[in-house]
């Protein structure tokens, strides 16, 4: 069986990417067939492609992507838990060979069944394409990491990003107090409606200094980093004391110095970090789908692209305008 897959042989901007019949086959030992119907964009994938990502691309006919959504169509050996006709979503498991090799930017893809969630009836496949890598990845640095409680003052960088948008609702959920930082005022009115308790845009002054003035001047308890650079020694002393700054992202793309000099925990964080854990792994599940189903986590939702316009979807990504997820939605 073949799949229409994004690929690309060398590494540059969106105009690298093109669409390709490949040759899939069946599943094997512990996978499954998955026709795509969605799936999420994340920055890591503008790294891979541009030569940014902590491993490199396998070059040619390197792959993307590692969450979206669809049904199963297939079952190899050694599959229990799924069935033909399952709804899922597939996210990234730790000691997969990585996105250039098993990327699932493309109409069908074979996956391990390792890397499934049951996609609940209620739930579409943009929204299960969308919710969990950002939920994942928040719920594990602010709760599992961070050890949140409510009241906690905890401030989000990068805050219209998918992740960031998570961290805030995951904050307001929790009864804690989150500050989105953003570079501009223009997205102020849509973060606090995604649940900020404040909002601070870096080109009105000093971040550190709004932080401590909304903290009573002792800062933050926690700081959710998706930047990083050389500005983060700085954004450390938003920091309270014996507080915790989680990075879990590097925006900025430029060596990030460590802080030395503040009382404070540095912690990177990846969303493998939870992965790794079987029970954190299942605590995420639950918290999440609870939360879904509360009302109370919902992931935004940017813009959505057909397959075919995935150049162009690169590029809105690129453009750092959105609000949340870009999503790709595929027709069969």
């Amino acid at each position: 069986m073949k799949a229409r897959t994004v690929l690309f042989d060398e590494l540059g901007g969106p105009e690298v990417l093109y669409l390709a019949d490949v040759e899939i086959g069946e599943p094997g030992p512990g996978e499954v067939r998955v026709r795509i119907d969605a799936f999420g964009l994340n920055r890591g994938e503008a790294f891979l492609r541009t030569g940014r990502y902590y491993y490199d691309a396998v070059l040619p006919a390197s792959r993307l992507g590692t969450e979206a959504a669809g049904v199963v169509e297939a079952v190899g050996p050694d599959v229990a838990d799924v069935a033909v006709g399952d709804a899922v979503s597939i996210v990234a498991k730790p000691n997969d060979e990585g996105m250039s090799i098993h990327g699932i930017y493309a109409d069908r893809a074979i996956v391990a069944a390792r890397r499934l969630i049951r996609r609940p009836d209620h739930m579409d496949a943009v929204t299960g394409a969308a919710i969990w890598v950002p939920a994942f990845t928040s719920y594990g640095a602010l709760v599992e990491v961070g050890r949140l409680q409510p009241g906690d003052p905890v401030v989000v960088t990068a805050a219209s990003s998918s992740v960031g948008l998570a961290a805030i609702q995951i904050a307001a959920y929790l009864g804690a107090t989150p500050i989105a930082v953003t570079r501009t005022d223009a997205k102020t009115d849509r973060l606090l409606r995604a649940g900020a308790a404040h909002v601070i845009a870096t080109d009105d002054g000093d971040v550190v200094k709004q932080v401590h003035a909304l903290t009573g001047d002792r800062g933050a308890r926690l700081v959710f980093d998706g930047v990083a650079g050389p500005g983060l020694p700085d954004l450390a002393q938003a920091v309270a004391p014996d507080g915790m700054l989680i990075v879990y992202g590097s925006l900025d793309g430029r060596p990030t110095p460590l802080p030395m000099w503040w009382p404070i925990n540095v912690y990177g964080y990846a969303i493998f970090h939870l992965f790794a854990d079987i029970e954190r792994t299942r605590r995420a599940e639950a918290f999440i789908t609870n939360g879904l189903r509360a009302g109370a986590l919902t992931p935004v939702i940017d813009r959505t692209f057909d397959l075919t316009d995935i150049v162009e979807a690169h590029h809105h990504m690129e453009s750092n305008t959105q609000v949340g997820k870009i999503v790709i939605t595929v027709q069969h």
